[in-house]
């Protein structure tokens, strides 16, 4: 039997974006196995979650890691016939 349980995927994408177009900075955290949340919060165990995602004002004085500006030319991951 197939699992249709809900996964964020797409609307993580789209939530990530939108809080960066509006100056926010995102880490997204996807701890195993994550009913530790469910014991802080106390939801029933029908309720899973399956992302922590921290939201906030980056520091002024934050950096971005060297690999997050480097970008692979479209060759070396696309073959087009």
């Amino acid at each position: 039997m197939r699992d249709f349980s809900p996964r964020p995927g797409i609307a993580v994408g789209l939530l990530v974006t939108a809080l960066h177009l509006a100056g926010l900075a995102t880490l997204t955290h996807t701890p195993s196995p994550m009913g530790f949340l469910n014991d802080i919060l106390g939801r029933p165990a029908n309720e899973r979650p399956s992302l922590v995602l921290v939201t906030g004002y980056p520091a002024d004085n934050c950096r971005v890691p060297v690999a997050g500006g480097k970008k692979k030319a479209l060759g070396e991951i696309a073959t087009f016939v």
